[in-house]
């Protein structure tokens, strides 16, 4: 049976500089939530015409790794065509499901964390207690919802499992942003914190089971200060 010829085609420019944009997306040239330079400067710097660039720029969109803004420019949605789609399932499931895959990826890393850690990496989990600590002291709960979000990604780091980091990451924005969504009495900001130090606590001790119960904890808590916030009604 005569084989199937493969065609021939050279690929276009700008399909050349999706590939280059996207490699130095997905290396991080360009972090994620970060404006990338203006069109004229691009223009200059790569050399291809406006039209071309427009063009590379709009598949990039397209695919989920960028996002234009009108009047504000364009920023780095996600890191790459994987992550863009699992933070836009996870960011349009219920929020009870999204708590559950917390709960299950966290419970399994903050256990691994336990068993794998390296010292370096246990005392980077508390300089980031102690940085929970002091913006929960000023009130700044942005920057602590920031701070919580690096903390549970230090953990699951530490669970050395390279595929559970690959996929933590990607969803990382999703899962963790429930923290920042309502604001936190002084006790619940306080037994909140109490949990992570007794995460850490135990993660330091190697105890997989003690880790594995504080980090379910931890989901759990978010959960049950969901459900008691206030509901806002419309025209509220």
């Amino acid at each position: 049976m005569k084989p199937i010829s493969t065609p021939r085609r050279t690929a276009s420019l700008s399909a050349q500089l999706v590939d280059s944009l996207r490699s130095h997306i997905e290396a991080g040239g360009w972090p994620v939530g970060t404006r990338i330079p203006p069109e004229q400067s691009l223009i200059e710097e790569l050399g291809v015409g406006r039209s071309t660039l427009r063009e590379a720029l709009g598949a990039l969109v397209h695919l989920g790794l960028l996002e234009a803004r009108i009047g504000d420019g364009t920023y780095v949605r996600a890191s790459s065509e994987l992550q863009s789609v699992m933070v836009r399932r996870a960011s349009s499931a219920q929020r009870d499901n999204v708590l559950e895959l917390r709960t299950v990826l966290e419970e399994y890393a903050s256990g691994a964390a336990a068993l794998r850690r390296s010292e370096d990496q246990l005392h980077q989990l508390r300089e980031l207690l102690a940085d929970a600590d002091a913006a929960c002291a000023g009130e700044d709960m942005s920057t602590a919802g920031s701070v919580d979000a690096l903390f549970h990604r230090a953990v699951v780091r530490a669970s050395g499992n390279d595929l559970l980091i690959e996929v933590y990451d990607y969803l990382g924005t999703a899962l963790t942003s429930s923290l920042g969504g309502l604001p936190w009495d002084a006790a619940g900001a306080e037994k909140h914190a109490g949990l992570h130090r007794r995460l850490v606590n135990a993660i330091e001790a190697q105890d997989e089971s003690g880790a594995r119960d504080a980090a379910a904890a931890i989901v759990q808590l978010t959960r049950d200060h969901e459900a008691d916030a206030p509901r806002v009604t419309e025209g509220q």
